[in-house]
């Protein structure tokens, strides 16, 4: 369960893949440039331009960073984000969204993600672009994601996601995979892993199937630290070059894979942030051990995640999928902008709201509630992530319309959903984690891992250990030397 690759496995597939990408002049990243995407060499940036960044193409490999304008052609010095104010919140901590959308391909950072489990076994001769399928389980991104980053690499990419996730998934699939047979729709909704984790061991049956499991990958969470955590910290960085008292006092993400969570470890590290995972209150496995279906979309739930740091977590929170239904509408809706307007958000701030799909609204929501229980102030920063935007959704504007707004949506109703879910937002469903909490969430993973998945249990109890996770951080240099190494061997660096 635990690969390090960090040795080449078998010189046969790692030559076939050099050979490969030497061919199709495919030229990897490296994570400290994705993290730090300036220290790219010029005329590698420069090869970028006029590159479609939404084209299966290889260059594209080089814009897997958070650091993309708007256009995702150029690039700032600052990840694009937002900060809410009180006028939208109801809470004085500015709440900082970084924008997912600006990755390329996708437009989520889901493409990250991919980037990160299925490289190091490229380069460690753990998987034969030549030959081998990736499959990519997931409830939607990240698989959107491995089949974006498969098709660049040469490689059949294979996703493996619920029936019932939104029609605009599935229309970019169908776009992108190589076959129709390579969208795999399994029973259910968001709630429903346990499908996913079933037909992944059905397929894994045949030796040249690789299943990338984002929620057992520590490159995901390793991709996240690496890259995620710094960026992140730019933008606080930024922020507190003009206010010097503020502190950030919290990262807040939905847990789905746990792999942004990762990035917590890294600002917790640097600025003391206490770490919060948020999960839907229909399906509240961390708070309450519970189950459900409910929508919003991007975080499966009904397990522990292998790659989540539970013993540094520092709350868990439980958001409403009627809260980011009805946010969803109001955001992008006439007369919930017109309220919103009434109530004296920005223009500035308004134009942010397209960015924010059915999680990133969880994450704003969980971000209240988070304010509120722990009493921050005007000083206390919190920063979370809007995985990605409302594009991926606009055909559940239709249904949500008629389940919550009867239809339509007018001032009166938009004002009741603005008040209800921000405003009214209550430190209810929220659970500080002490190192009780902690043990019963990190034990609940064993039934998930050990019991189904056959992990073997020393292998689950090493990661109870603070040490386990600072020792996996030392993947990343040896990951980027690996990555040099075998770039070198392709005569394209």
């Amino acid at each position: 369960m635990i690969e390090r690759m960090t040795t080449i496995a078998d010189r046969a597939t790692y030559d076939r893949a050099v050979q490969r990408f030497r061919e199709a002049r495919i030229l990897l990243p490296t994570f400290a440039q994705m993290a730090d995407p300036a220290t790219v060499k010029p005329e590698v940036r420069a090869s970028l331009t006029g590159v479609n960044p939404d084209a299966a193409d290889a260059r594209n490999l080089f814009r897997v960073h958070w650091y993309n304008d708007a256009a995702r052609t150029g690039m700032v010095s600052v990840p694009a984000h937002v900060v809410l104010p009180e006028a939208l919140t109801g809470v004085p901590s500015p709440i900082v969204v970084a924008f997912g959308d600006h990755f390329p391909m996708i437009h989520a950072h889901k493409v990250l993600a991919a980037y990160s489990c299925l490289v190091p076994r490229v380069v460690s001769g753990r998987f034969d672009p030549t030959r081998q399928r990736a499959l990519w389980p997931s409830t939607g991104n990240y698989c959107r994601g491995g089949v974006a980053i498969s098709r660049i690499l040469g490689c059949r990419g294979v996703a493996i996601l619920p029936a019932g996730m939104s029609e605009e998934r599935f229309r970019w699939l169908e776009q992108w995979v190589v076959e129709p047979g390579d969208i795999i729709r399994t029973p259910g909704t968001e709630s429903n892993v346990k499908e996913i984790y079933d037909a992944c061991a059905a397929l894994e049956k045949n030796s040249d199937n690789v299943i990338l499991n984002q929620f057992c990958e520590f490159g995901n969470h390793l991709g996240h630290y690496a890259v995620t955590g710094p960026a992140l910290g730019q933008v606080f960085t930024a922020l507190q070059a003009t206010d010097s008292s503020l502190r950030l006092a919290a990262f807040v993400s939905a847990s789905g894979s746990a792999g942004t969570l990762g990035a917590g470890d890294w600002l917790k590290d640097r600025h003391g942030a206490k770490i919060v995972a948020v999960e839907a209150l229909e399906c509240p496995t961390m708070l309450y051990n519970g189950f459900g279906e409910h929508n919003i979309q991007g975080i499966g739930d009904k397990h522990i995640p292998f790659i989540h740091n539970v013993m540094n977590t520092d709350a868990a929170v439980a958001v409403t999928d009627r809260a980011t239904d009805q946010l969803f509408v109001l955001f992008n809706d006439e007369a919930g902008r017109a309220v919103l307007t009434a109530r004296g958000v920005r223009d500035t701030v308004l134009d942010a709201l397209p960015h924010f799909g059915f999680s990133s609204i969880c994450n704003v929501v969980a971000a209240i509630k988070t304010a509120k229980r722990l009493n921050l102030g005007a000083q206390d920063v919190i920063v979370t992530v809007a995985t990605d935007g409302a594009v991926m959704y606009k055909s559940e504007r239709p249904k949500l319309l008629q389940k919550h707004f009867g239809g339509a949506c007018d001032r009166r109703k938009a004002d009741d959903a603005f008040a209800r879910h921000l405003l009214a937002a209550d430190a209810e469903h929220v659970m500080l984690m002490g190192p009780v909490e902690r043990d019963r969430v990190f034990n609940l993973g064993y039934f998930t891992w050990v019991e189904q998945q056959r992990v073997a249990l020393p292998d689950f109890v090493a990661r109870r250990d603070q040490q386990f996770w600072r020792d996996l951080r030392d993947l990343l240099p040896a990951w980027d030397a690996m990555i040099a190494e075998f770039n070198a061997r392709t005569g394209l660096e």
